[in-house]
């Protein structure tokens, strides 16, 4: 197998933006659980989650949690995906904390916690109106609340949380962060004593922070996305905030240039729909130099999600295993053989790093990791 595609993780950038994001929230008196889903659950990525002052690890993916305890994570492992039913006992072996929306799932997992003779810690999650997980009626919320407190001996509730923004686009508001605040309260009215966590939601949830707007009863983000992409996340692309600007890139991706020809920019005959059943349209530029690249949407995805650093090229197109870069208005002259490096977004990162087609290059590594 050859060297490229490669991704580069630059885990000196890496912990640089965790220290970074961590310091933001503590200095709001906020923890953080470093959520290492979009590396894949990379154990360096844990570590590095660990060596920068994280209180938890958190993946949705039970697998790369199990990798980060058996790679030696001390920290407490936290399921941030409301569980299965039938991943129960697996998660209790794995996960000392989990996210929880559905009352049988509950009952479930202090029968399952019973047998193992084993505590495990709850958050009980509100849908503030984002509408994915989470008690949508308060009153639920409430009651459920409390049967775990009275009845339940092995299953704990540490806490409440939300997310905001990943399905229903819904901003986390000071609005919805002291309506969070009220849910919790209502809670602990209901049970009798103070919830040790009310989890304020993921990345997005830093805007009310920079804002000084964050209720000081949030106490945890389940953070991820911004300490892997940095500037390029979308707090600067689609909110325009800069204060992620002293943030740094620590994914790059390099991938390997095929052929070099100039082409027609428009395709030629009776058109159909592309390799993935979609119609896209095309802009009639006349004859163009374009660059071939030996990888594919297989590998990560939306074309969009990839920001090519030489200067003057664009990403017109992909197939599952081409990419096509225009390069007529390159200053370099670009040939077979020559790498093209490029800047990542989110969904890019957590493709590639699952993909069997990439390579992994670690830079910079403080520990001696077998991945």
């Amino acid at each position: 197998m050859g060297k490229y595609p490669q991704i580069t993780v630059n885990h000196e950038a890496l912990r640089s933006n965790m220290k970074q994001v961590i310091s933001w929230c503590r200095d709001e008196g906020i923890d953080v659980a470093g959520v290492i889903k979009a590396s894949t659950g990379m154990a360096s990525v844990a570590l590095d989650y660990e060596y920068c002052g994280a209180k938890w690890i958190a993946s949705s993916r039970m697998e790369q949690l199990q990798r980060a305890k058996a790679d030696g994570i001390k920290l407490p492992l936290m399921m941030i995906r409301v569980p299965m039913l039938s991943e129960l006992s697996e998660m209790l072996e794995i996960c000392d904390y989990s996210l929880q929306s559905e009352f049988s799932t509950l009952k479930a997992l202090e029968e399952e916690a019973v047998k193992a003779d084993k505590k495990h810690n709850v958050i009980l999650m509100a849908d503030l109106g984002d509408l994915r997980e989470g008690f949508f009626e308060l009153e639920e919320l409430v009651d459920v609340a409390k049967y775990v407190e009275d009845r339940f001996d092995f299953v704990h509730l540490a806490g409440i949380g939300t997310n905001l923004g990943c399905y229903g686009s819904v901003m986390p508001t000071k609005e919805k962060m002291e309506q969070l605040v009220a849910y919790a309260e209502a809670v602990e009215d209901a049970i009798g004593r103070k919830l040790e966590i009310i989890s304020g939601g993921a990345t997005s949830s830093l805007m009310p922070l920079f804002d000084k707007e964050m209720p000081e009863r949030v106490n945890m983000l389940r953070i991820g996305a911004i300490s892997l992409v940095g500037p390029q996340e979308d707090l600067r692309t689609s909110y325009g905030r800069k204060e992620v600007d002293v943030l740094d890139e620590a994914f790059t991706l390099e991938a390997e240039v095929i052929e070099v020809k100039t082409k027609a920019s428009h395709p030629i005959g009776k058109l159909g729909v592309d390799a993935f059943g979609q119609k896209p349209n095309y802009k009639d530029r006349g004859m163009r130099r374009r660059a071939l690249l030996a990888i594919g949407r297989a590998d990560f995805g939306d074309i969009d999600d990839l920001v090519p650093q030489l200067a003057g090229a664009e990403v017109i197109g992909a197939s599952g295993d081409h990419t096509i870069l225009d390069i007529e208005d390159c200053k370099d002259v670009i040939k077979v053989g020559d790498v093209v490096q490029f800047k990542l977004k989110y969904s890019a990162i957590m493709r590639l790093t699952s993909s069997e087609n990439v390579k992994i290059n670690e830079v910079d590594r403080l520990y001696g990791i077998k991945l």
